[in-house]
């Protein structure tokens, strides 16, 4: 699952960086990019979850504990 959702992110931010913890029933991810630079906090947050959205309606995903940065 964590190659996929790398994938997902990496064909839509070319230079995210995709940092795992946990597992699929605890996920934690950290994504860095410099695309986050003049979106807030919340802008940057919707934007991943956007491009996670079919893998959360599939039930492939269901919780995700999401953290951005700023390259």
């Amino acid at each position: 699952m964590q190659d996929h959702i790398q994938e997902i992110i990496l064909e839509n931010i070319p230079d995210a960086v995709c940092l795992f913890e946990g597992d699929s029933c605890n996920l934690r991810l950290i994504v860095i990019s410099s695309k986050f630079k003049d979106m807030s906090l919340i802008n940057q947050h919707k934007t991943i979850m956007k491009l996670l959205e079919s893998k959360f309606k599939s039930g492939d995903l269901h919780a995700l504990s999401l953290e951005t940065r700023i390259i």
